[in-house]
């Protein structure tokens, strides 16, 4: 099973987190849906903000009662060659044992020698994709695999409209496609 996973910060100090499964790269819809609502947020630190993304995105994951194959999250796995971003601070967290697999929309300054530039649709914006725990071409060749015809994979886009859903989501929500 592959896992997605986002976090949306509201100005509150709440996260609404969002958890996509899916088995295949090329699925257009997700067979489960989890959403929670993360009450107390720590502050953001400049440099780290993995430490404020961490905590949501592994109360997430424990609602998860599959046997999660791989995980993609909304940023990068390393921001440069030496400094690890949010997805390897994840594998890292999570044992080593689950690949963990990064999708940036935007350049981070350093990554040009880690991030692999990844093209979709008729877009002349990249993803830029980065990896720990699979080679980073393979994740690179996953991710412009993924269904959709525009630069944002159909699932991934799905991702975030869940984690900025106007309606308030109860934590342990579950919607089945």
């Amino acid at each position: 099973m592959i896992a997605c996973v986002d976090v949306h910060y509201k100005k509150d100090g709440t996260a609404q987190v969002a958890c996509l499964l899916f088995e295949n790269w090329s699925d257009s819809k997700a067979l489960k849906e989890l959403t929670t609502v993360v009450s107390k947020v720590q502050n953001y630190v400049p440099g780290s903000f993995y430490m404020r993304e961490m905590p949501c995105i592994l109360e997430i994951l424990q609602m998860v009662q599959d046997a999660i194959d791989l995980i993609i999250v909304d940023g990068y796995v390393w921001l440069s060659p030496t400094k690890k971003g949010l997805g390897k601070h994840l594998f890292d967290e999570l044992g080593g044992k689950t690949p963990v697999v990064g999708v940036a929309k935007s350049f981070f300054r350093n990554a040009d020698s880690v991030a692999i530039s990844v093209f979709r649709g008729k877009s002349k914006n990249p993803l830029y994709v980065t990896a720990e725990g699979m080679d980073g071409q393979e994740a690179a060749r996953l991710v412009k695999s993924m269904d959709g015809d525009h630069r944002m994979p159909t699932l991934l886009k799905r991702l975030d409209q869940l984690t900025k859903c106007s309606q308030s989501l109860a934590n342990g929500n579950e919607f089945r496609q």
